[in-house]
């Protein structure tokens, strides 16, 4: 792997491409391509791994008979092939409001930026092809998919001018995506999913019924998971949400406990739907998120548990 210079990228970060260059991103789903890749494919072709006969009809190549079935049934038969194929990734980023909190270094926004962009790279790198989809309530910028080294710098300024905007509709976005993507392939949401659950959950199912790889990369500040607020407290919210002054301690167990049912919800929903999810805490390293995922793709595929 090349690592790119930070000077080229705002949104790469050479030690952690480092880190993660062994590491492939596997389709364990089916997928749609043009080219002749890693993955899967739903059609067949001659080459790569044996499928199964079908009778010799005229036009076919005479080197794909299967001589052998010949000689025990006097008939002629082709052999086929599962093909092997490329795939288009398409990375959906959140650039809600709510996305812009942090209590550390990095807001979701900007962590979830990284993540999405070191992804691109590494799909590229490994001959597939990536593009991004920018949006809050509505799409609000589109990088069509590309296995080109440029698709990267393209990717990298759209994150640059993606900003904070006041409201989100995950499940619209995960529909408008569902009926544009013209082949099997992936779909990666990075999104806090602060948003109606009924709605993600038509989305996924939308995406599934397609066809389509999909990992939801749910990412959350660890204030947000862990409540770890003392004294008195005044709570803004980011999407036009009404104040509230409270002290922490007060509405922690509540609030811990309505935070398992959030994120207990969503997975069940990833799940029903053979969906990745991931719940992101922004203040593990972004290698460390990134290897986990990836090495559980490559467990998963290689055990043969295919959803």
């Amino acid at each position: 792997m090349t690592v790119p210079s930070k000077r080229k990228s705002r949104y790469l970060d050479p030690k952690v491409l480092e880190k993660i260059g062994s590491l492939s991103l596997v389709a364990r789903q089916v997928v749609e391509g043009l080219r002749v890749g890693v993955h899967k494919s739903p059609l067949h072709g001659f080459s790569t791994e044996f499928a199964h006969h079908r009778p010799y009809v005229a036009g076919d190549a005479v080197r794909h008979v299967d001589w052998r079935v010949y000689g025990r049934t006097e008939r002629y038969y082709v052999k086929l092939y599962d093909a092997e194929t490329n795939f288009d990734a398409y990375l959906l980023l959140d650039a809600s409001s709510s996305m812009r909190y942090g209590s550390g270094p990095l807001s979701k926004l900007e962590y979830a930026k990284f993540l999405a962009a070191s992804l691109a790279y590494l799909i590229v790198e490994q001959r597939d092809s990536v593009g991004l989809g920018v949006f809050d309530s509505v799409l609000r910028g589109f990088v069509p998919p590309s296995s080109t080294r440029g698709a990267i710098a393209i990717i990298d300024r759209q994150l640059q001018q993606a900003q904070p905007e006041p409201r989100t509709d995950v499940g619209a976005l995960l529909h408008e995506f569902a009926r544009r993507i013209p082949r099997r392939g992936f779909v990666m949401l990075f999104s806090d999913l602060f948003d109606g659950v009924e709605g993600l959950i038509a989305g996924l199912d939308h995406l599934h019924f397609c066809g389509h790889n999909v990992t939801v990369f749910h990412t959350m500040d660890p204030h947000e998971l862990e409540l770890p607020l003392s004294g008195t407290c005044r709570f803004v919210g980011l999407e036009n949400e009404p104040e509230i002054i409270t002290q922490p301690h007060r509405i922690r167990a509540a609030y811990l406990e309505e935070v398992r049912r959030f994120t207990g919800e969503i997975r069940r929903a990833c799940d029903r739907n053979h969906a990745d999810y991931v719940l992101v805490n922004t203040s593990r390293p972004l290698d460390v998120v990134l290897a986990d995922y990836l090495l559980h793709r490559s467990r998963t595929a290689a055990a043969g548990r295919w959803p």
